[in-house]
């Protein structure tokens, strides 16, 4: 752990008409880090040490040490030499006999017998490890040389027994073989050690939408609703070319054929408790999407709680996945507008027709790079005319069956999607409906091999409930027009790119929008005056009307404060919820 996540705390500030002091939370998020950035790493005991004598060792002052390191009994017959007469030949020839194995295995051990080194790796990041070698080694001056596995190494200088402390980050996730090699030049001999290092970070991979579970035909579950308080699993590891060993999951999930109200849990499963918090709410008669990125349990699957009294039906689809091998890191983004059909942005003005798809360029605009191999949006469908669903995929191949969002006539609502890109640099985006809709997107970050950070789910916990005095907050409701401040840490979060988080709007009085971004200020100390929130973002989040609960994924920046900034873009008050499922890591 680097000193910034060790300190990492919860502040928040609310908004200008609300001033306070920023009151500290459980250090909920910092435990977080540090439970997910600690992997088993490996241990190697001095045992296994490979000695390996150095060519040199056949002559010159490492043969003269031998000599001197040779069993007593050599020395006894060079001093029975003096001996009477009589028995001196006799002598000679037994113990000559006797003193040239021995010697020979003086060589073969070398001066220092006792060289041997203790290799123990573990990690503090997303993709640091903290070494420990432990040198056994008799009086004599060694060269110890790190080899960390990607082409770099340490060098270091010691005497004797030793004890060596090093970290190194790594600039992908992967596998790397970890060696430490200690020389004694004057006694020819060296001794090496070492173990294979895991990042606990996670890369990665773009997956062609795919339905995974579909409860109304039975893919991938027996067909039949989910009971209230029930669960459906769902088996990702291995299935839809999916690999095995994949660490967590980007899903599409949706809740359909409701006929109360509720909520929807993911989680890993077997080896896993359920967490209190929720993915995404429903309401009565209402279809209900929401992006999930969860991690996989170790039998490769996930499921999906029904936390209502009455059935439903659940579907999900994988857009992506993670794994601890080099692939695509992760990089964050102020939230940019790419595309808005009611001004004409990113394509033709006008309403995007019935069963119709547009293309739109992401890569190599807006500061976006040209190589990216997925991006994380939040697409907005507005003013529709009537019911349907919209899928984003990549700017090549037809459409899939898979589903992002689903609308009724007359509603405004988002959601995140995590899409593949076409060399290109584009996607495309196809209104499943059989009447027009407005579109309107909003990139939040990017996935590229050049890309750094890597994905540390966390087990889900909430930071914020606006209807609990709770979670450090002095109690009332999200105001209109007005933001909330939430510090991740004290100070910049080193090696932080970005939180992923799930925001949950509720008890709404009228319409309204959420936006998330990244605060161009620090955290103020305890005593002092609310920090201004900077510009007011024009992105939105996710939308609301009058009684709705409205969730959806943030993909969050922290910027350059570690501090992230909620806006109430509704002209009455609302209530706010967020859970943390995970960091996006570059050490």
């Amino acid at each position: 752990m680097t000193a910034a996540l060790v300190a990492a705390g919860l502040g928040i500030i609310p908004g200008i008409a609300q001033a306070a002091d920023p009151v500290p939370v459980a250090a909920g998020v910092a435990e977080a880090i540090a439970k997910a950035s600690t992997s088993e790493g490996f241990h190697s005991p001095a045992e296994r040490t490979i000695r390996t004598t150095l060519p040199t060792a056949t002559g010159g002052k490492a043969k003269e040490n031998a000599k001197t390191a040779a069993p007593q009994k050599a020395g006894t017959a060079r001093a029975e030499q003096a001996a009477p007469a009589q028995n001196a030949q006799n002598t000679q020839n037994a113990q000559n006999a006797e003193a040239a194995p021995a010697e020979q295995a003086a060589l073969d051990a070398g001066a220092n017998p006792a060289l041997a080194v203790d290799v123990s790796g573990t990690s503090y990041t997303a993709h640091g490890i903290e070494l420990t070698a432990l040198v056994t080694s008799a009086d004599f001056a060694l060269d110890i040389v790190i080899d960390w596995g990607d082409g770099k190494t340490d060098t270091v200088t010691a005497q004797g027994n030793y004890e060596l402390h090093h970290s190194h980050t790594y600039d992908k996730s992967g596998e790397y073989q970890v060696q430490v090699k200690v020389t004694d030049t004057a006694n020819a001999v060296q001794a090496t050690n070492g173990g294979a290092f895991l990042t606990p970070g996670a890369d990665f991979t773009p997956h062609t939408p795919t339905r995974l579970l579909d409860t109304r035909n039975g893919t991938g579950a027996a067909a039949g609703k989910v009971p209230g308080q029930g669960s459906a699993r769902v088996k990702v590891a291995g299935n839809a070319s999916v690999p095995a060993g994949v660490t967590a999951v980007a899903l599409n999930v949706t809740v359909t054929e409701t006929v109360d109200s509720g909520h929807v849990t993911v989680w890993p499963g077997a080896g896993y408790d359920r967490p209190n918090t929720s993915n995404l709410n429903y309401t009565a008669g209402r279809s209900v999407p929401n992006m999930v990125i969860v991690p996989v349990g170790e039998d490769g699957y996930v499921e999906l709680f029904n936390g209502g009294w009455q059935p439903v039906d659940l579907i999900a689809d994988v857009t992506g996945y993670f794994t601890r091998a080099s692939a695509s890191g992760y990089t964050s983004m102020a939230p940019a507008r790419f595309v808005d059909t009611r001004e004409g942005l990113g394509t033709a003005r006008g309403k995007l027709a019935s069963r119709s798809a547009f293309t739109t360029r992401i890569g190599g605009l807006q500061g976006v790079p040209q190589n990216i191999k997925a991006v994380a949006l939040n697409v907005t469908v507005t003013e529709p005319e009537g019911p349907g669903h919209m899928t984003v995929f990549s700017g090549t191949g037809p459409v899939p069956t898979a589903s992002n969002l689903n609308f009724v006539p007359g509603q405004t609502v988002a959601n995140a999607v995590i899409v593949p890109v076409a060399e290109d640099g584009t996607i495309k985006i196809f209104n499943g409906a059989w009447s027009p809709t407005h579109v309107v997107v909003d990139v939040v970050g990017y996935y590229s091999p050049d890309s750094k950070a890597a994905f540390l789910p966390f087990a889900p916990f909430r930071t914020l409930d606006t209807r609990e005095e709770a979670y450090g907050w002095p109690g009332g409701r999200f105001r209109a027009r007005e933001y909330i401040t939430q510090g991740f840490t004290p100070e910049a979060a080193t090696g932080v790119e970005a939180y992923v988080l799930n925001a949950t709007v509720t008890e709404t009085r009228g319409t309204g929008f959420l936006s998330v971004a990244p605060s161009p200020y620090a955290l103020p100390a305890v005593g002092e005056p609310a920090a201004p929130a900077g510009p007011r973002p024009v992105s939105s989040t996710l939308n609301w009307t009058t009684g709705d609960t409205v969730p959806n994924l943030v993909q969050a920046s922290d910027g350059d404060h570690g501090v992230v900034t909620f806006w109430n873009q509704g002209h009455e008050d609302a209530d706010l919820v967020l859970d943390v499922f995970g960091v996006y890591q570059t050490k």
